[in-house]
């Protein structure tokens, strides 16, 4: 990931796509910033009230009224889906062939009912995607060193299928409980999702996770577990020209 002039991160590869913009916007990129920047560039942004779910909206057109949900998917130029973040996980879905793009929030409880797994399949049942020829940006979010979650949690992502190995213990060593956590459980959202891709069939060739990936420890991000009184949230984007 490299850093533009504009306070947000963009992905080499995604960046080489014609037609196709797309980022993760930076702590210091206000809600006014990026609504003044999408009008520049001509876009009309796509924001949702995210409700943690797995609720996806293909888009055909500029919604009339605040859409609820967590993830977009879209092929009509001039639209900026729109994920908004400060620790959960921004994914940005990109079918060149297709030109159709989405744009996924994966927050823990997104991420344990498949929120991206679904998101994937809208795709190919809307645009005819195939997820060996898709590419996904997987953005910023909390790293699993700072993610401690409870035995709930861990149980139902089991219960949901995924393997054990997305929760690790510190050092990134494989392990199920963390010793001296008193029973608590250090998830790898990332890992979680990126299990969720290769399930799919992406390639890993196609699957980009460029840095600083931590919120909690990098200061020009947002983090809600850092700073629980800070209501604002990154901007995260992908739209095709």
């Amino acid at each position: 990931m490299i850093e533009s002039k504009c306070p947000y991160l963009t992905v080499p590869r995604l960046a080489a796509v014609p037609g196709l913009v797309h980022g993760f916007g930076e702590a210091r990129w206000s809600e006014a910033d990026f609504l003044a920047f999408a009008a520049l560039n001509g876009f009309r942004p796509v924001i949702m009230r995210q409700l943690h779910s797995d609720i996806i909206h293909r888009i055909d057109g500029a919604p009339v009224k605040k859409l609820e949900g967590d993830a977009l998917i879209t092929n009509i130029p001039g639209l900026l889906l729109v994920i908004r973040t400060a620790d959960c996980l921004p994914v940005l879905l990109v079918d060149e062939e297709k030109q159709a793009v989405a744009a996924v929030h994966c927050g823990w409880r997104g991420t344990e009912k498949r929120i991206l797994e679904k998101a994937v399949k809208a795709m190919v049942e809307a645009y005819g995607s195939k997820p060996a020829e898709t590419r996904a940006a997987l953005g910023p979010c909390i790293g699993p060193a700072c993610y401690e979650v409870g035995p709930e949690v861990r149980d139902r992502f089991l219960h949901a299928g995924f393997p054990a190995s997305i929760f690790v213990e510190r050092g990134r060593l494989p392990a199920i409980q963390v010793p001296n956590l008193k029973g608590r459980y250090l998830l790898d959202l990332r890992e979680a999702n990126t299990w969720l891709l290769r399930e799919l069939g992406f390639k890993k060739t196609n699957i980009f996770n460029p840095g600083p990936t931590c919120t909690h420890c990098e200061p020009r991000l947002l983090s809600y577990r850092r700073n629980s009184a800070d209501p604002r949230r990154m901007y995260n984007f992908i739209g095709l020209l």
